[in-house]
């Protein structure tokens, strides 16, 4: 590693030995409720030194940034600042992404902050660490298709969600603008294309069909919401929502015919361009905005660590969540591989994984202070739920909470959908500001414009 602008110096005791520094990179819904448990226990009596890096200065829980694409959530009313909860959680925060590790020299680099122009704002760092936790996600994956990456929008960032909002308010107002030049000139329709079949795409589509009504409704254009918006959902597989049991995918498909959204499955997409979206079986759908929803990759950083990876770059870890090539570095969540049982199968990508690892890696991270043995994860699925907006919700519950897989919708699914998002919010600031924080939100809800309008 190249001589750093700064290195983070470690905390000592009054004694001069150095306190344990557990470093996790990655602020999303596991790291984030990893390092505000720790900060809870281990930062606050000083057993050890707890710190948070990730490139952006707030957090927002990733299932909800389809409804930041879509309008129906304000951003600014659901982030979480990384400073204040470092604060109010006895842990560091340092913001920039990660660069590189050196594992010989047990540090990681962090990236300078720049400002608009480009100008720094915080220098490159080095970070020593004792026990390293990566919990970076992942990203969207475009799998090398001609014009994806440049012509398709992904839904990984808030500014990418707010990015989308704009442009499909931008559509549908440009395309009534030919209305007011002349009064026999016909409205062009709007078109919109998800590329991927799950629960990010399924999810997403439902909430533009929501978006396009109330934009009418304002007035902000004359479009028919249900017939001048077109919104088609384009599934490489068989069926949508492949993850799930084909009963839930079929009364998704049948709640989205309802929704007047095209459902295309078994036609992989060849090629994106400015306007269209090419399929493998000839089609040219027209496309005002193409989003891309399907497949994951982890960030290329962990390609250069030297660690074992799977074929998308996964580290692969032990029943511990210890890196099988290190034992010094843990890796959860989306950025890591993690067998399911004796099923041959790894631990899929879900917001409820990457809770349960917290919760297990909180108990390894007191144990390895203690000098004890780790304890061993096992994945409990509870099942999924998929939110279809103001119109319906669906999924099926499973594993011990039934007893069985059972299929679920309507208000029950509805009401554990909101929960997921609760459940987050009381593992990082308890009941009381997590129930404050409820009804805010259902007041929010009830006094303003469902969608974003500007």
């Amino acid at each position: 590693m190249n001589s750093p602008a700064y290195v983070i110096p470690k905390e000592r005791r009054s004694t001069g030995q150095e306190i344990h520094r557990i470093v996790v990179v990655g602020g999303g819904a596991g790291g984030l409720e990893l390092v505000t448990q720790l900060g809870d226990s281990l930062g606050r009596s000083k057993k050890a030194q707890i710190i948070l890096v990730d490139k952006s200065a707030t957090h927002i829980w990733k299932p909800l940034l389809h409804e930041v694409a879509a309008g129906s959530m304000d951003p600014s009313a659901h982030q979480l600042e990384y400073v204040a909860q470092a604060r109010w959680h006895n842990f560091e925060f340092y913001q920039g992404a990660m660069m590189d590790v050196s594992r010989d020299e047990k540090c990681l680099r962090v990236a300078p902050v720049l400002d608009e122009n480009q100008n720094p704002i915080l220098p490159e760092r080095v970070i020593p660490y004792d026990t390293l936790v990566l919990a970076i996600g992942s990203v969207t994956n475009f799998f090398n298709v001609p014009g994806a990456e440049k012509h398709a929008m992904a839904v990984d960032t808030v500014i990418q969600a707010e990015t989308i909002r704009r442009r499909i308010l931008s559509a549908c107002m440009r395309s009534q603008s030919g209305a007011f030049l002349s009064a026999d000139a016909p409205v062009k329709k709007v078109h919109l294309v998800i590329i991927g079949g799950g629960a990010t795409g399924v999810e997403l589509a439902a909430e533009l069909r929501n978006t396009a009504e109330v934009l009418a409704a304002y007035g902000l254009h004359k479009l028919d919401p249900q017939k001048d918006v077109q919104i088609t959902l384009v599934e490489a597989g068989p069926r949508i929502l492949p993850p799930l049991p084909e009963k839930i995918s079929i009364e998704t498909t049948r709640l989205l015919g309802y929704l007047n959204i095209d459902v295309m499955t078994g036609d992989r997409v060849t090629q994106v361009t400015p306007d269209a979206v090419l399929t493998a079986s000839g089609k040219s759908l027209p496309s005002d905005l193409t989003v891309w929803a399907g497949g994951i990759r982890v960030p290329a950083v962990l390609h250069e660590m030297g660690l074992e990876t799977n074929g998308i770059g996964q580290i692969i870890v032990s029943n511990t969540l210890q890196s099988v090539s290190d034992k010094n570095i843990f890796a959860f969540g989306d950025c890591a591989a993690c067998a399911w049982g004796d099923s041959g199968k790894i631990v899929p990508p879900r917001a409820q994984a990457a809770h349960q690892q917290a919760s297990t890696l909180v108990k390894s991270m007191h144990r390895l202070l203690a000098k004890k043995s780790l304890p061993v994860f096992t994945y409990r699925d509870y099942g999924s739920l998929i939110s279809l907006g103001n119109y319906e919700a669906v999924g099926n519950l499973m594993g011990r909470m039934v007893g069985r897989s059972v299929k679920i919708q309507g208000f029950l699914a509805r009401m554990l959908y909101l929960s997921l998002y609760r459940n987050h919010q009381m593992a990082l600031h308890g009941f009381f500001r997590m129930a404050v924080d409820a009804l805010v939100d259902w007041l929010r809800h009830n006094t303003k414009p469902r969608v974003k309008l500007h």
